[in-house]
């Protein structure tokens, strides 16, 4: 059998089995969780209209709204349709370094 990944598409070395399954965000599936994409969202509580709103009628000068912190866990069907991760060329799949991260700015 062709090996596709050297990890087989999970993240398991040295685990037998996980014995987990995730709930998917986008299908219900139960994809094992290891093998689920995750990504953490930030996302406001409020759309920028109704922030605008806010900003307008509150008492205090820089009130900073809420955000909501998410986890989201996405089979790799899901994933792949909802374009979080998409499929790289073989020569792609050799880069192993993590993404670059934005610098922390504070206002």
């Amino acid at each position: 059998m062709v090996l596709k990944r050297r990890n087989h598409g999970r993240n398991r070395k040295g685990r037998g089995s996980q014995g987990v399954s995730v709930v998917c965000d986008g299908c219900g599936g139960r994809p094992p969780k290891d093998k689920a994409v995750k990504r953490f969202q930030v996302r406001n509580m409020v759309d920028s209209s109704s922030m605008r709103d806010i900003r307008e009628a509150s008492a205090y000068e820089n009130y900073q709204v809420p955000k909501m912190y998410l986890k989201m866990q996405y089979c790799v069907g899901c994933a792949v349709h909802r374009r979080v991760v998409r499929g790289r060329a073989r020569e792609a799949r050799k880069i192993r370094d993590p993404p670059p991260r934005r610098p922390f700015a504070r206002k």
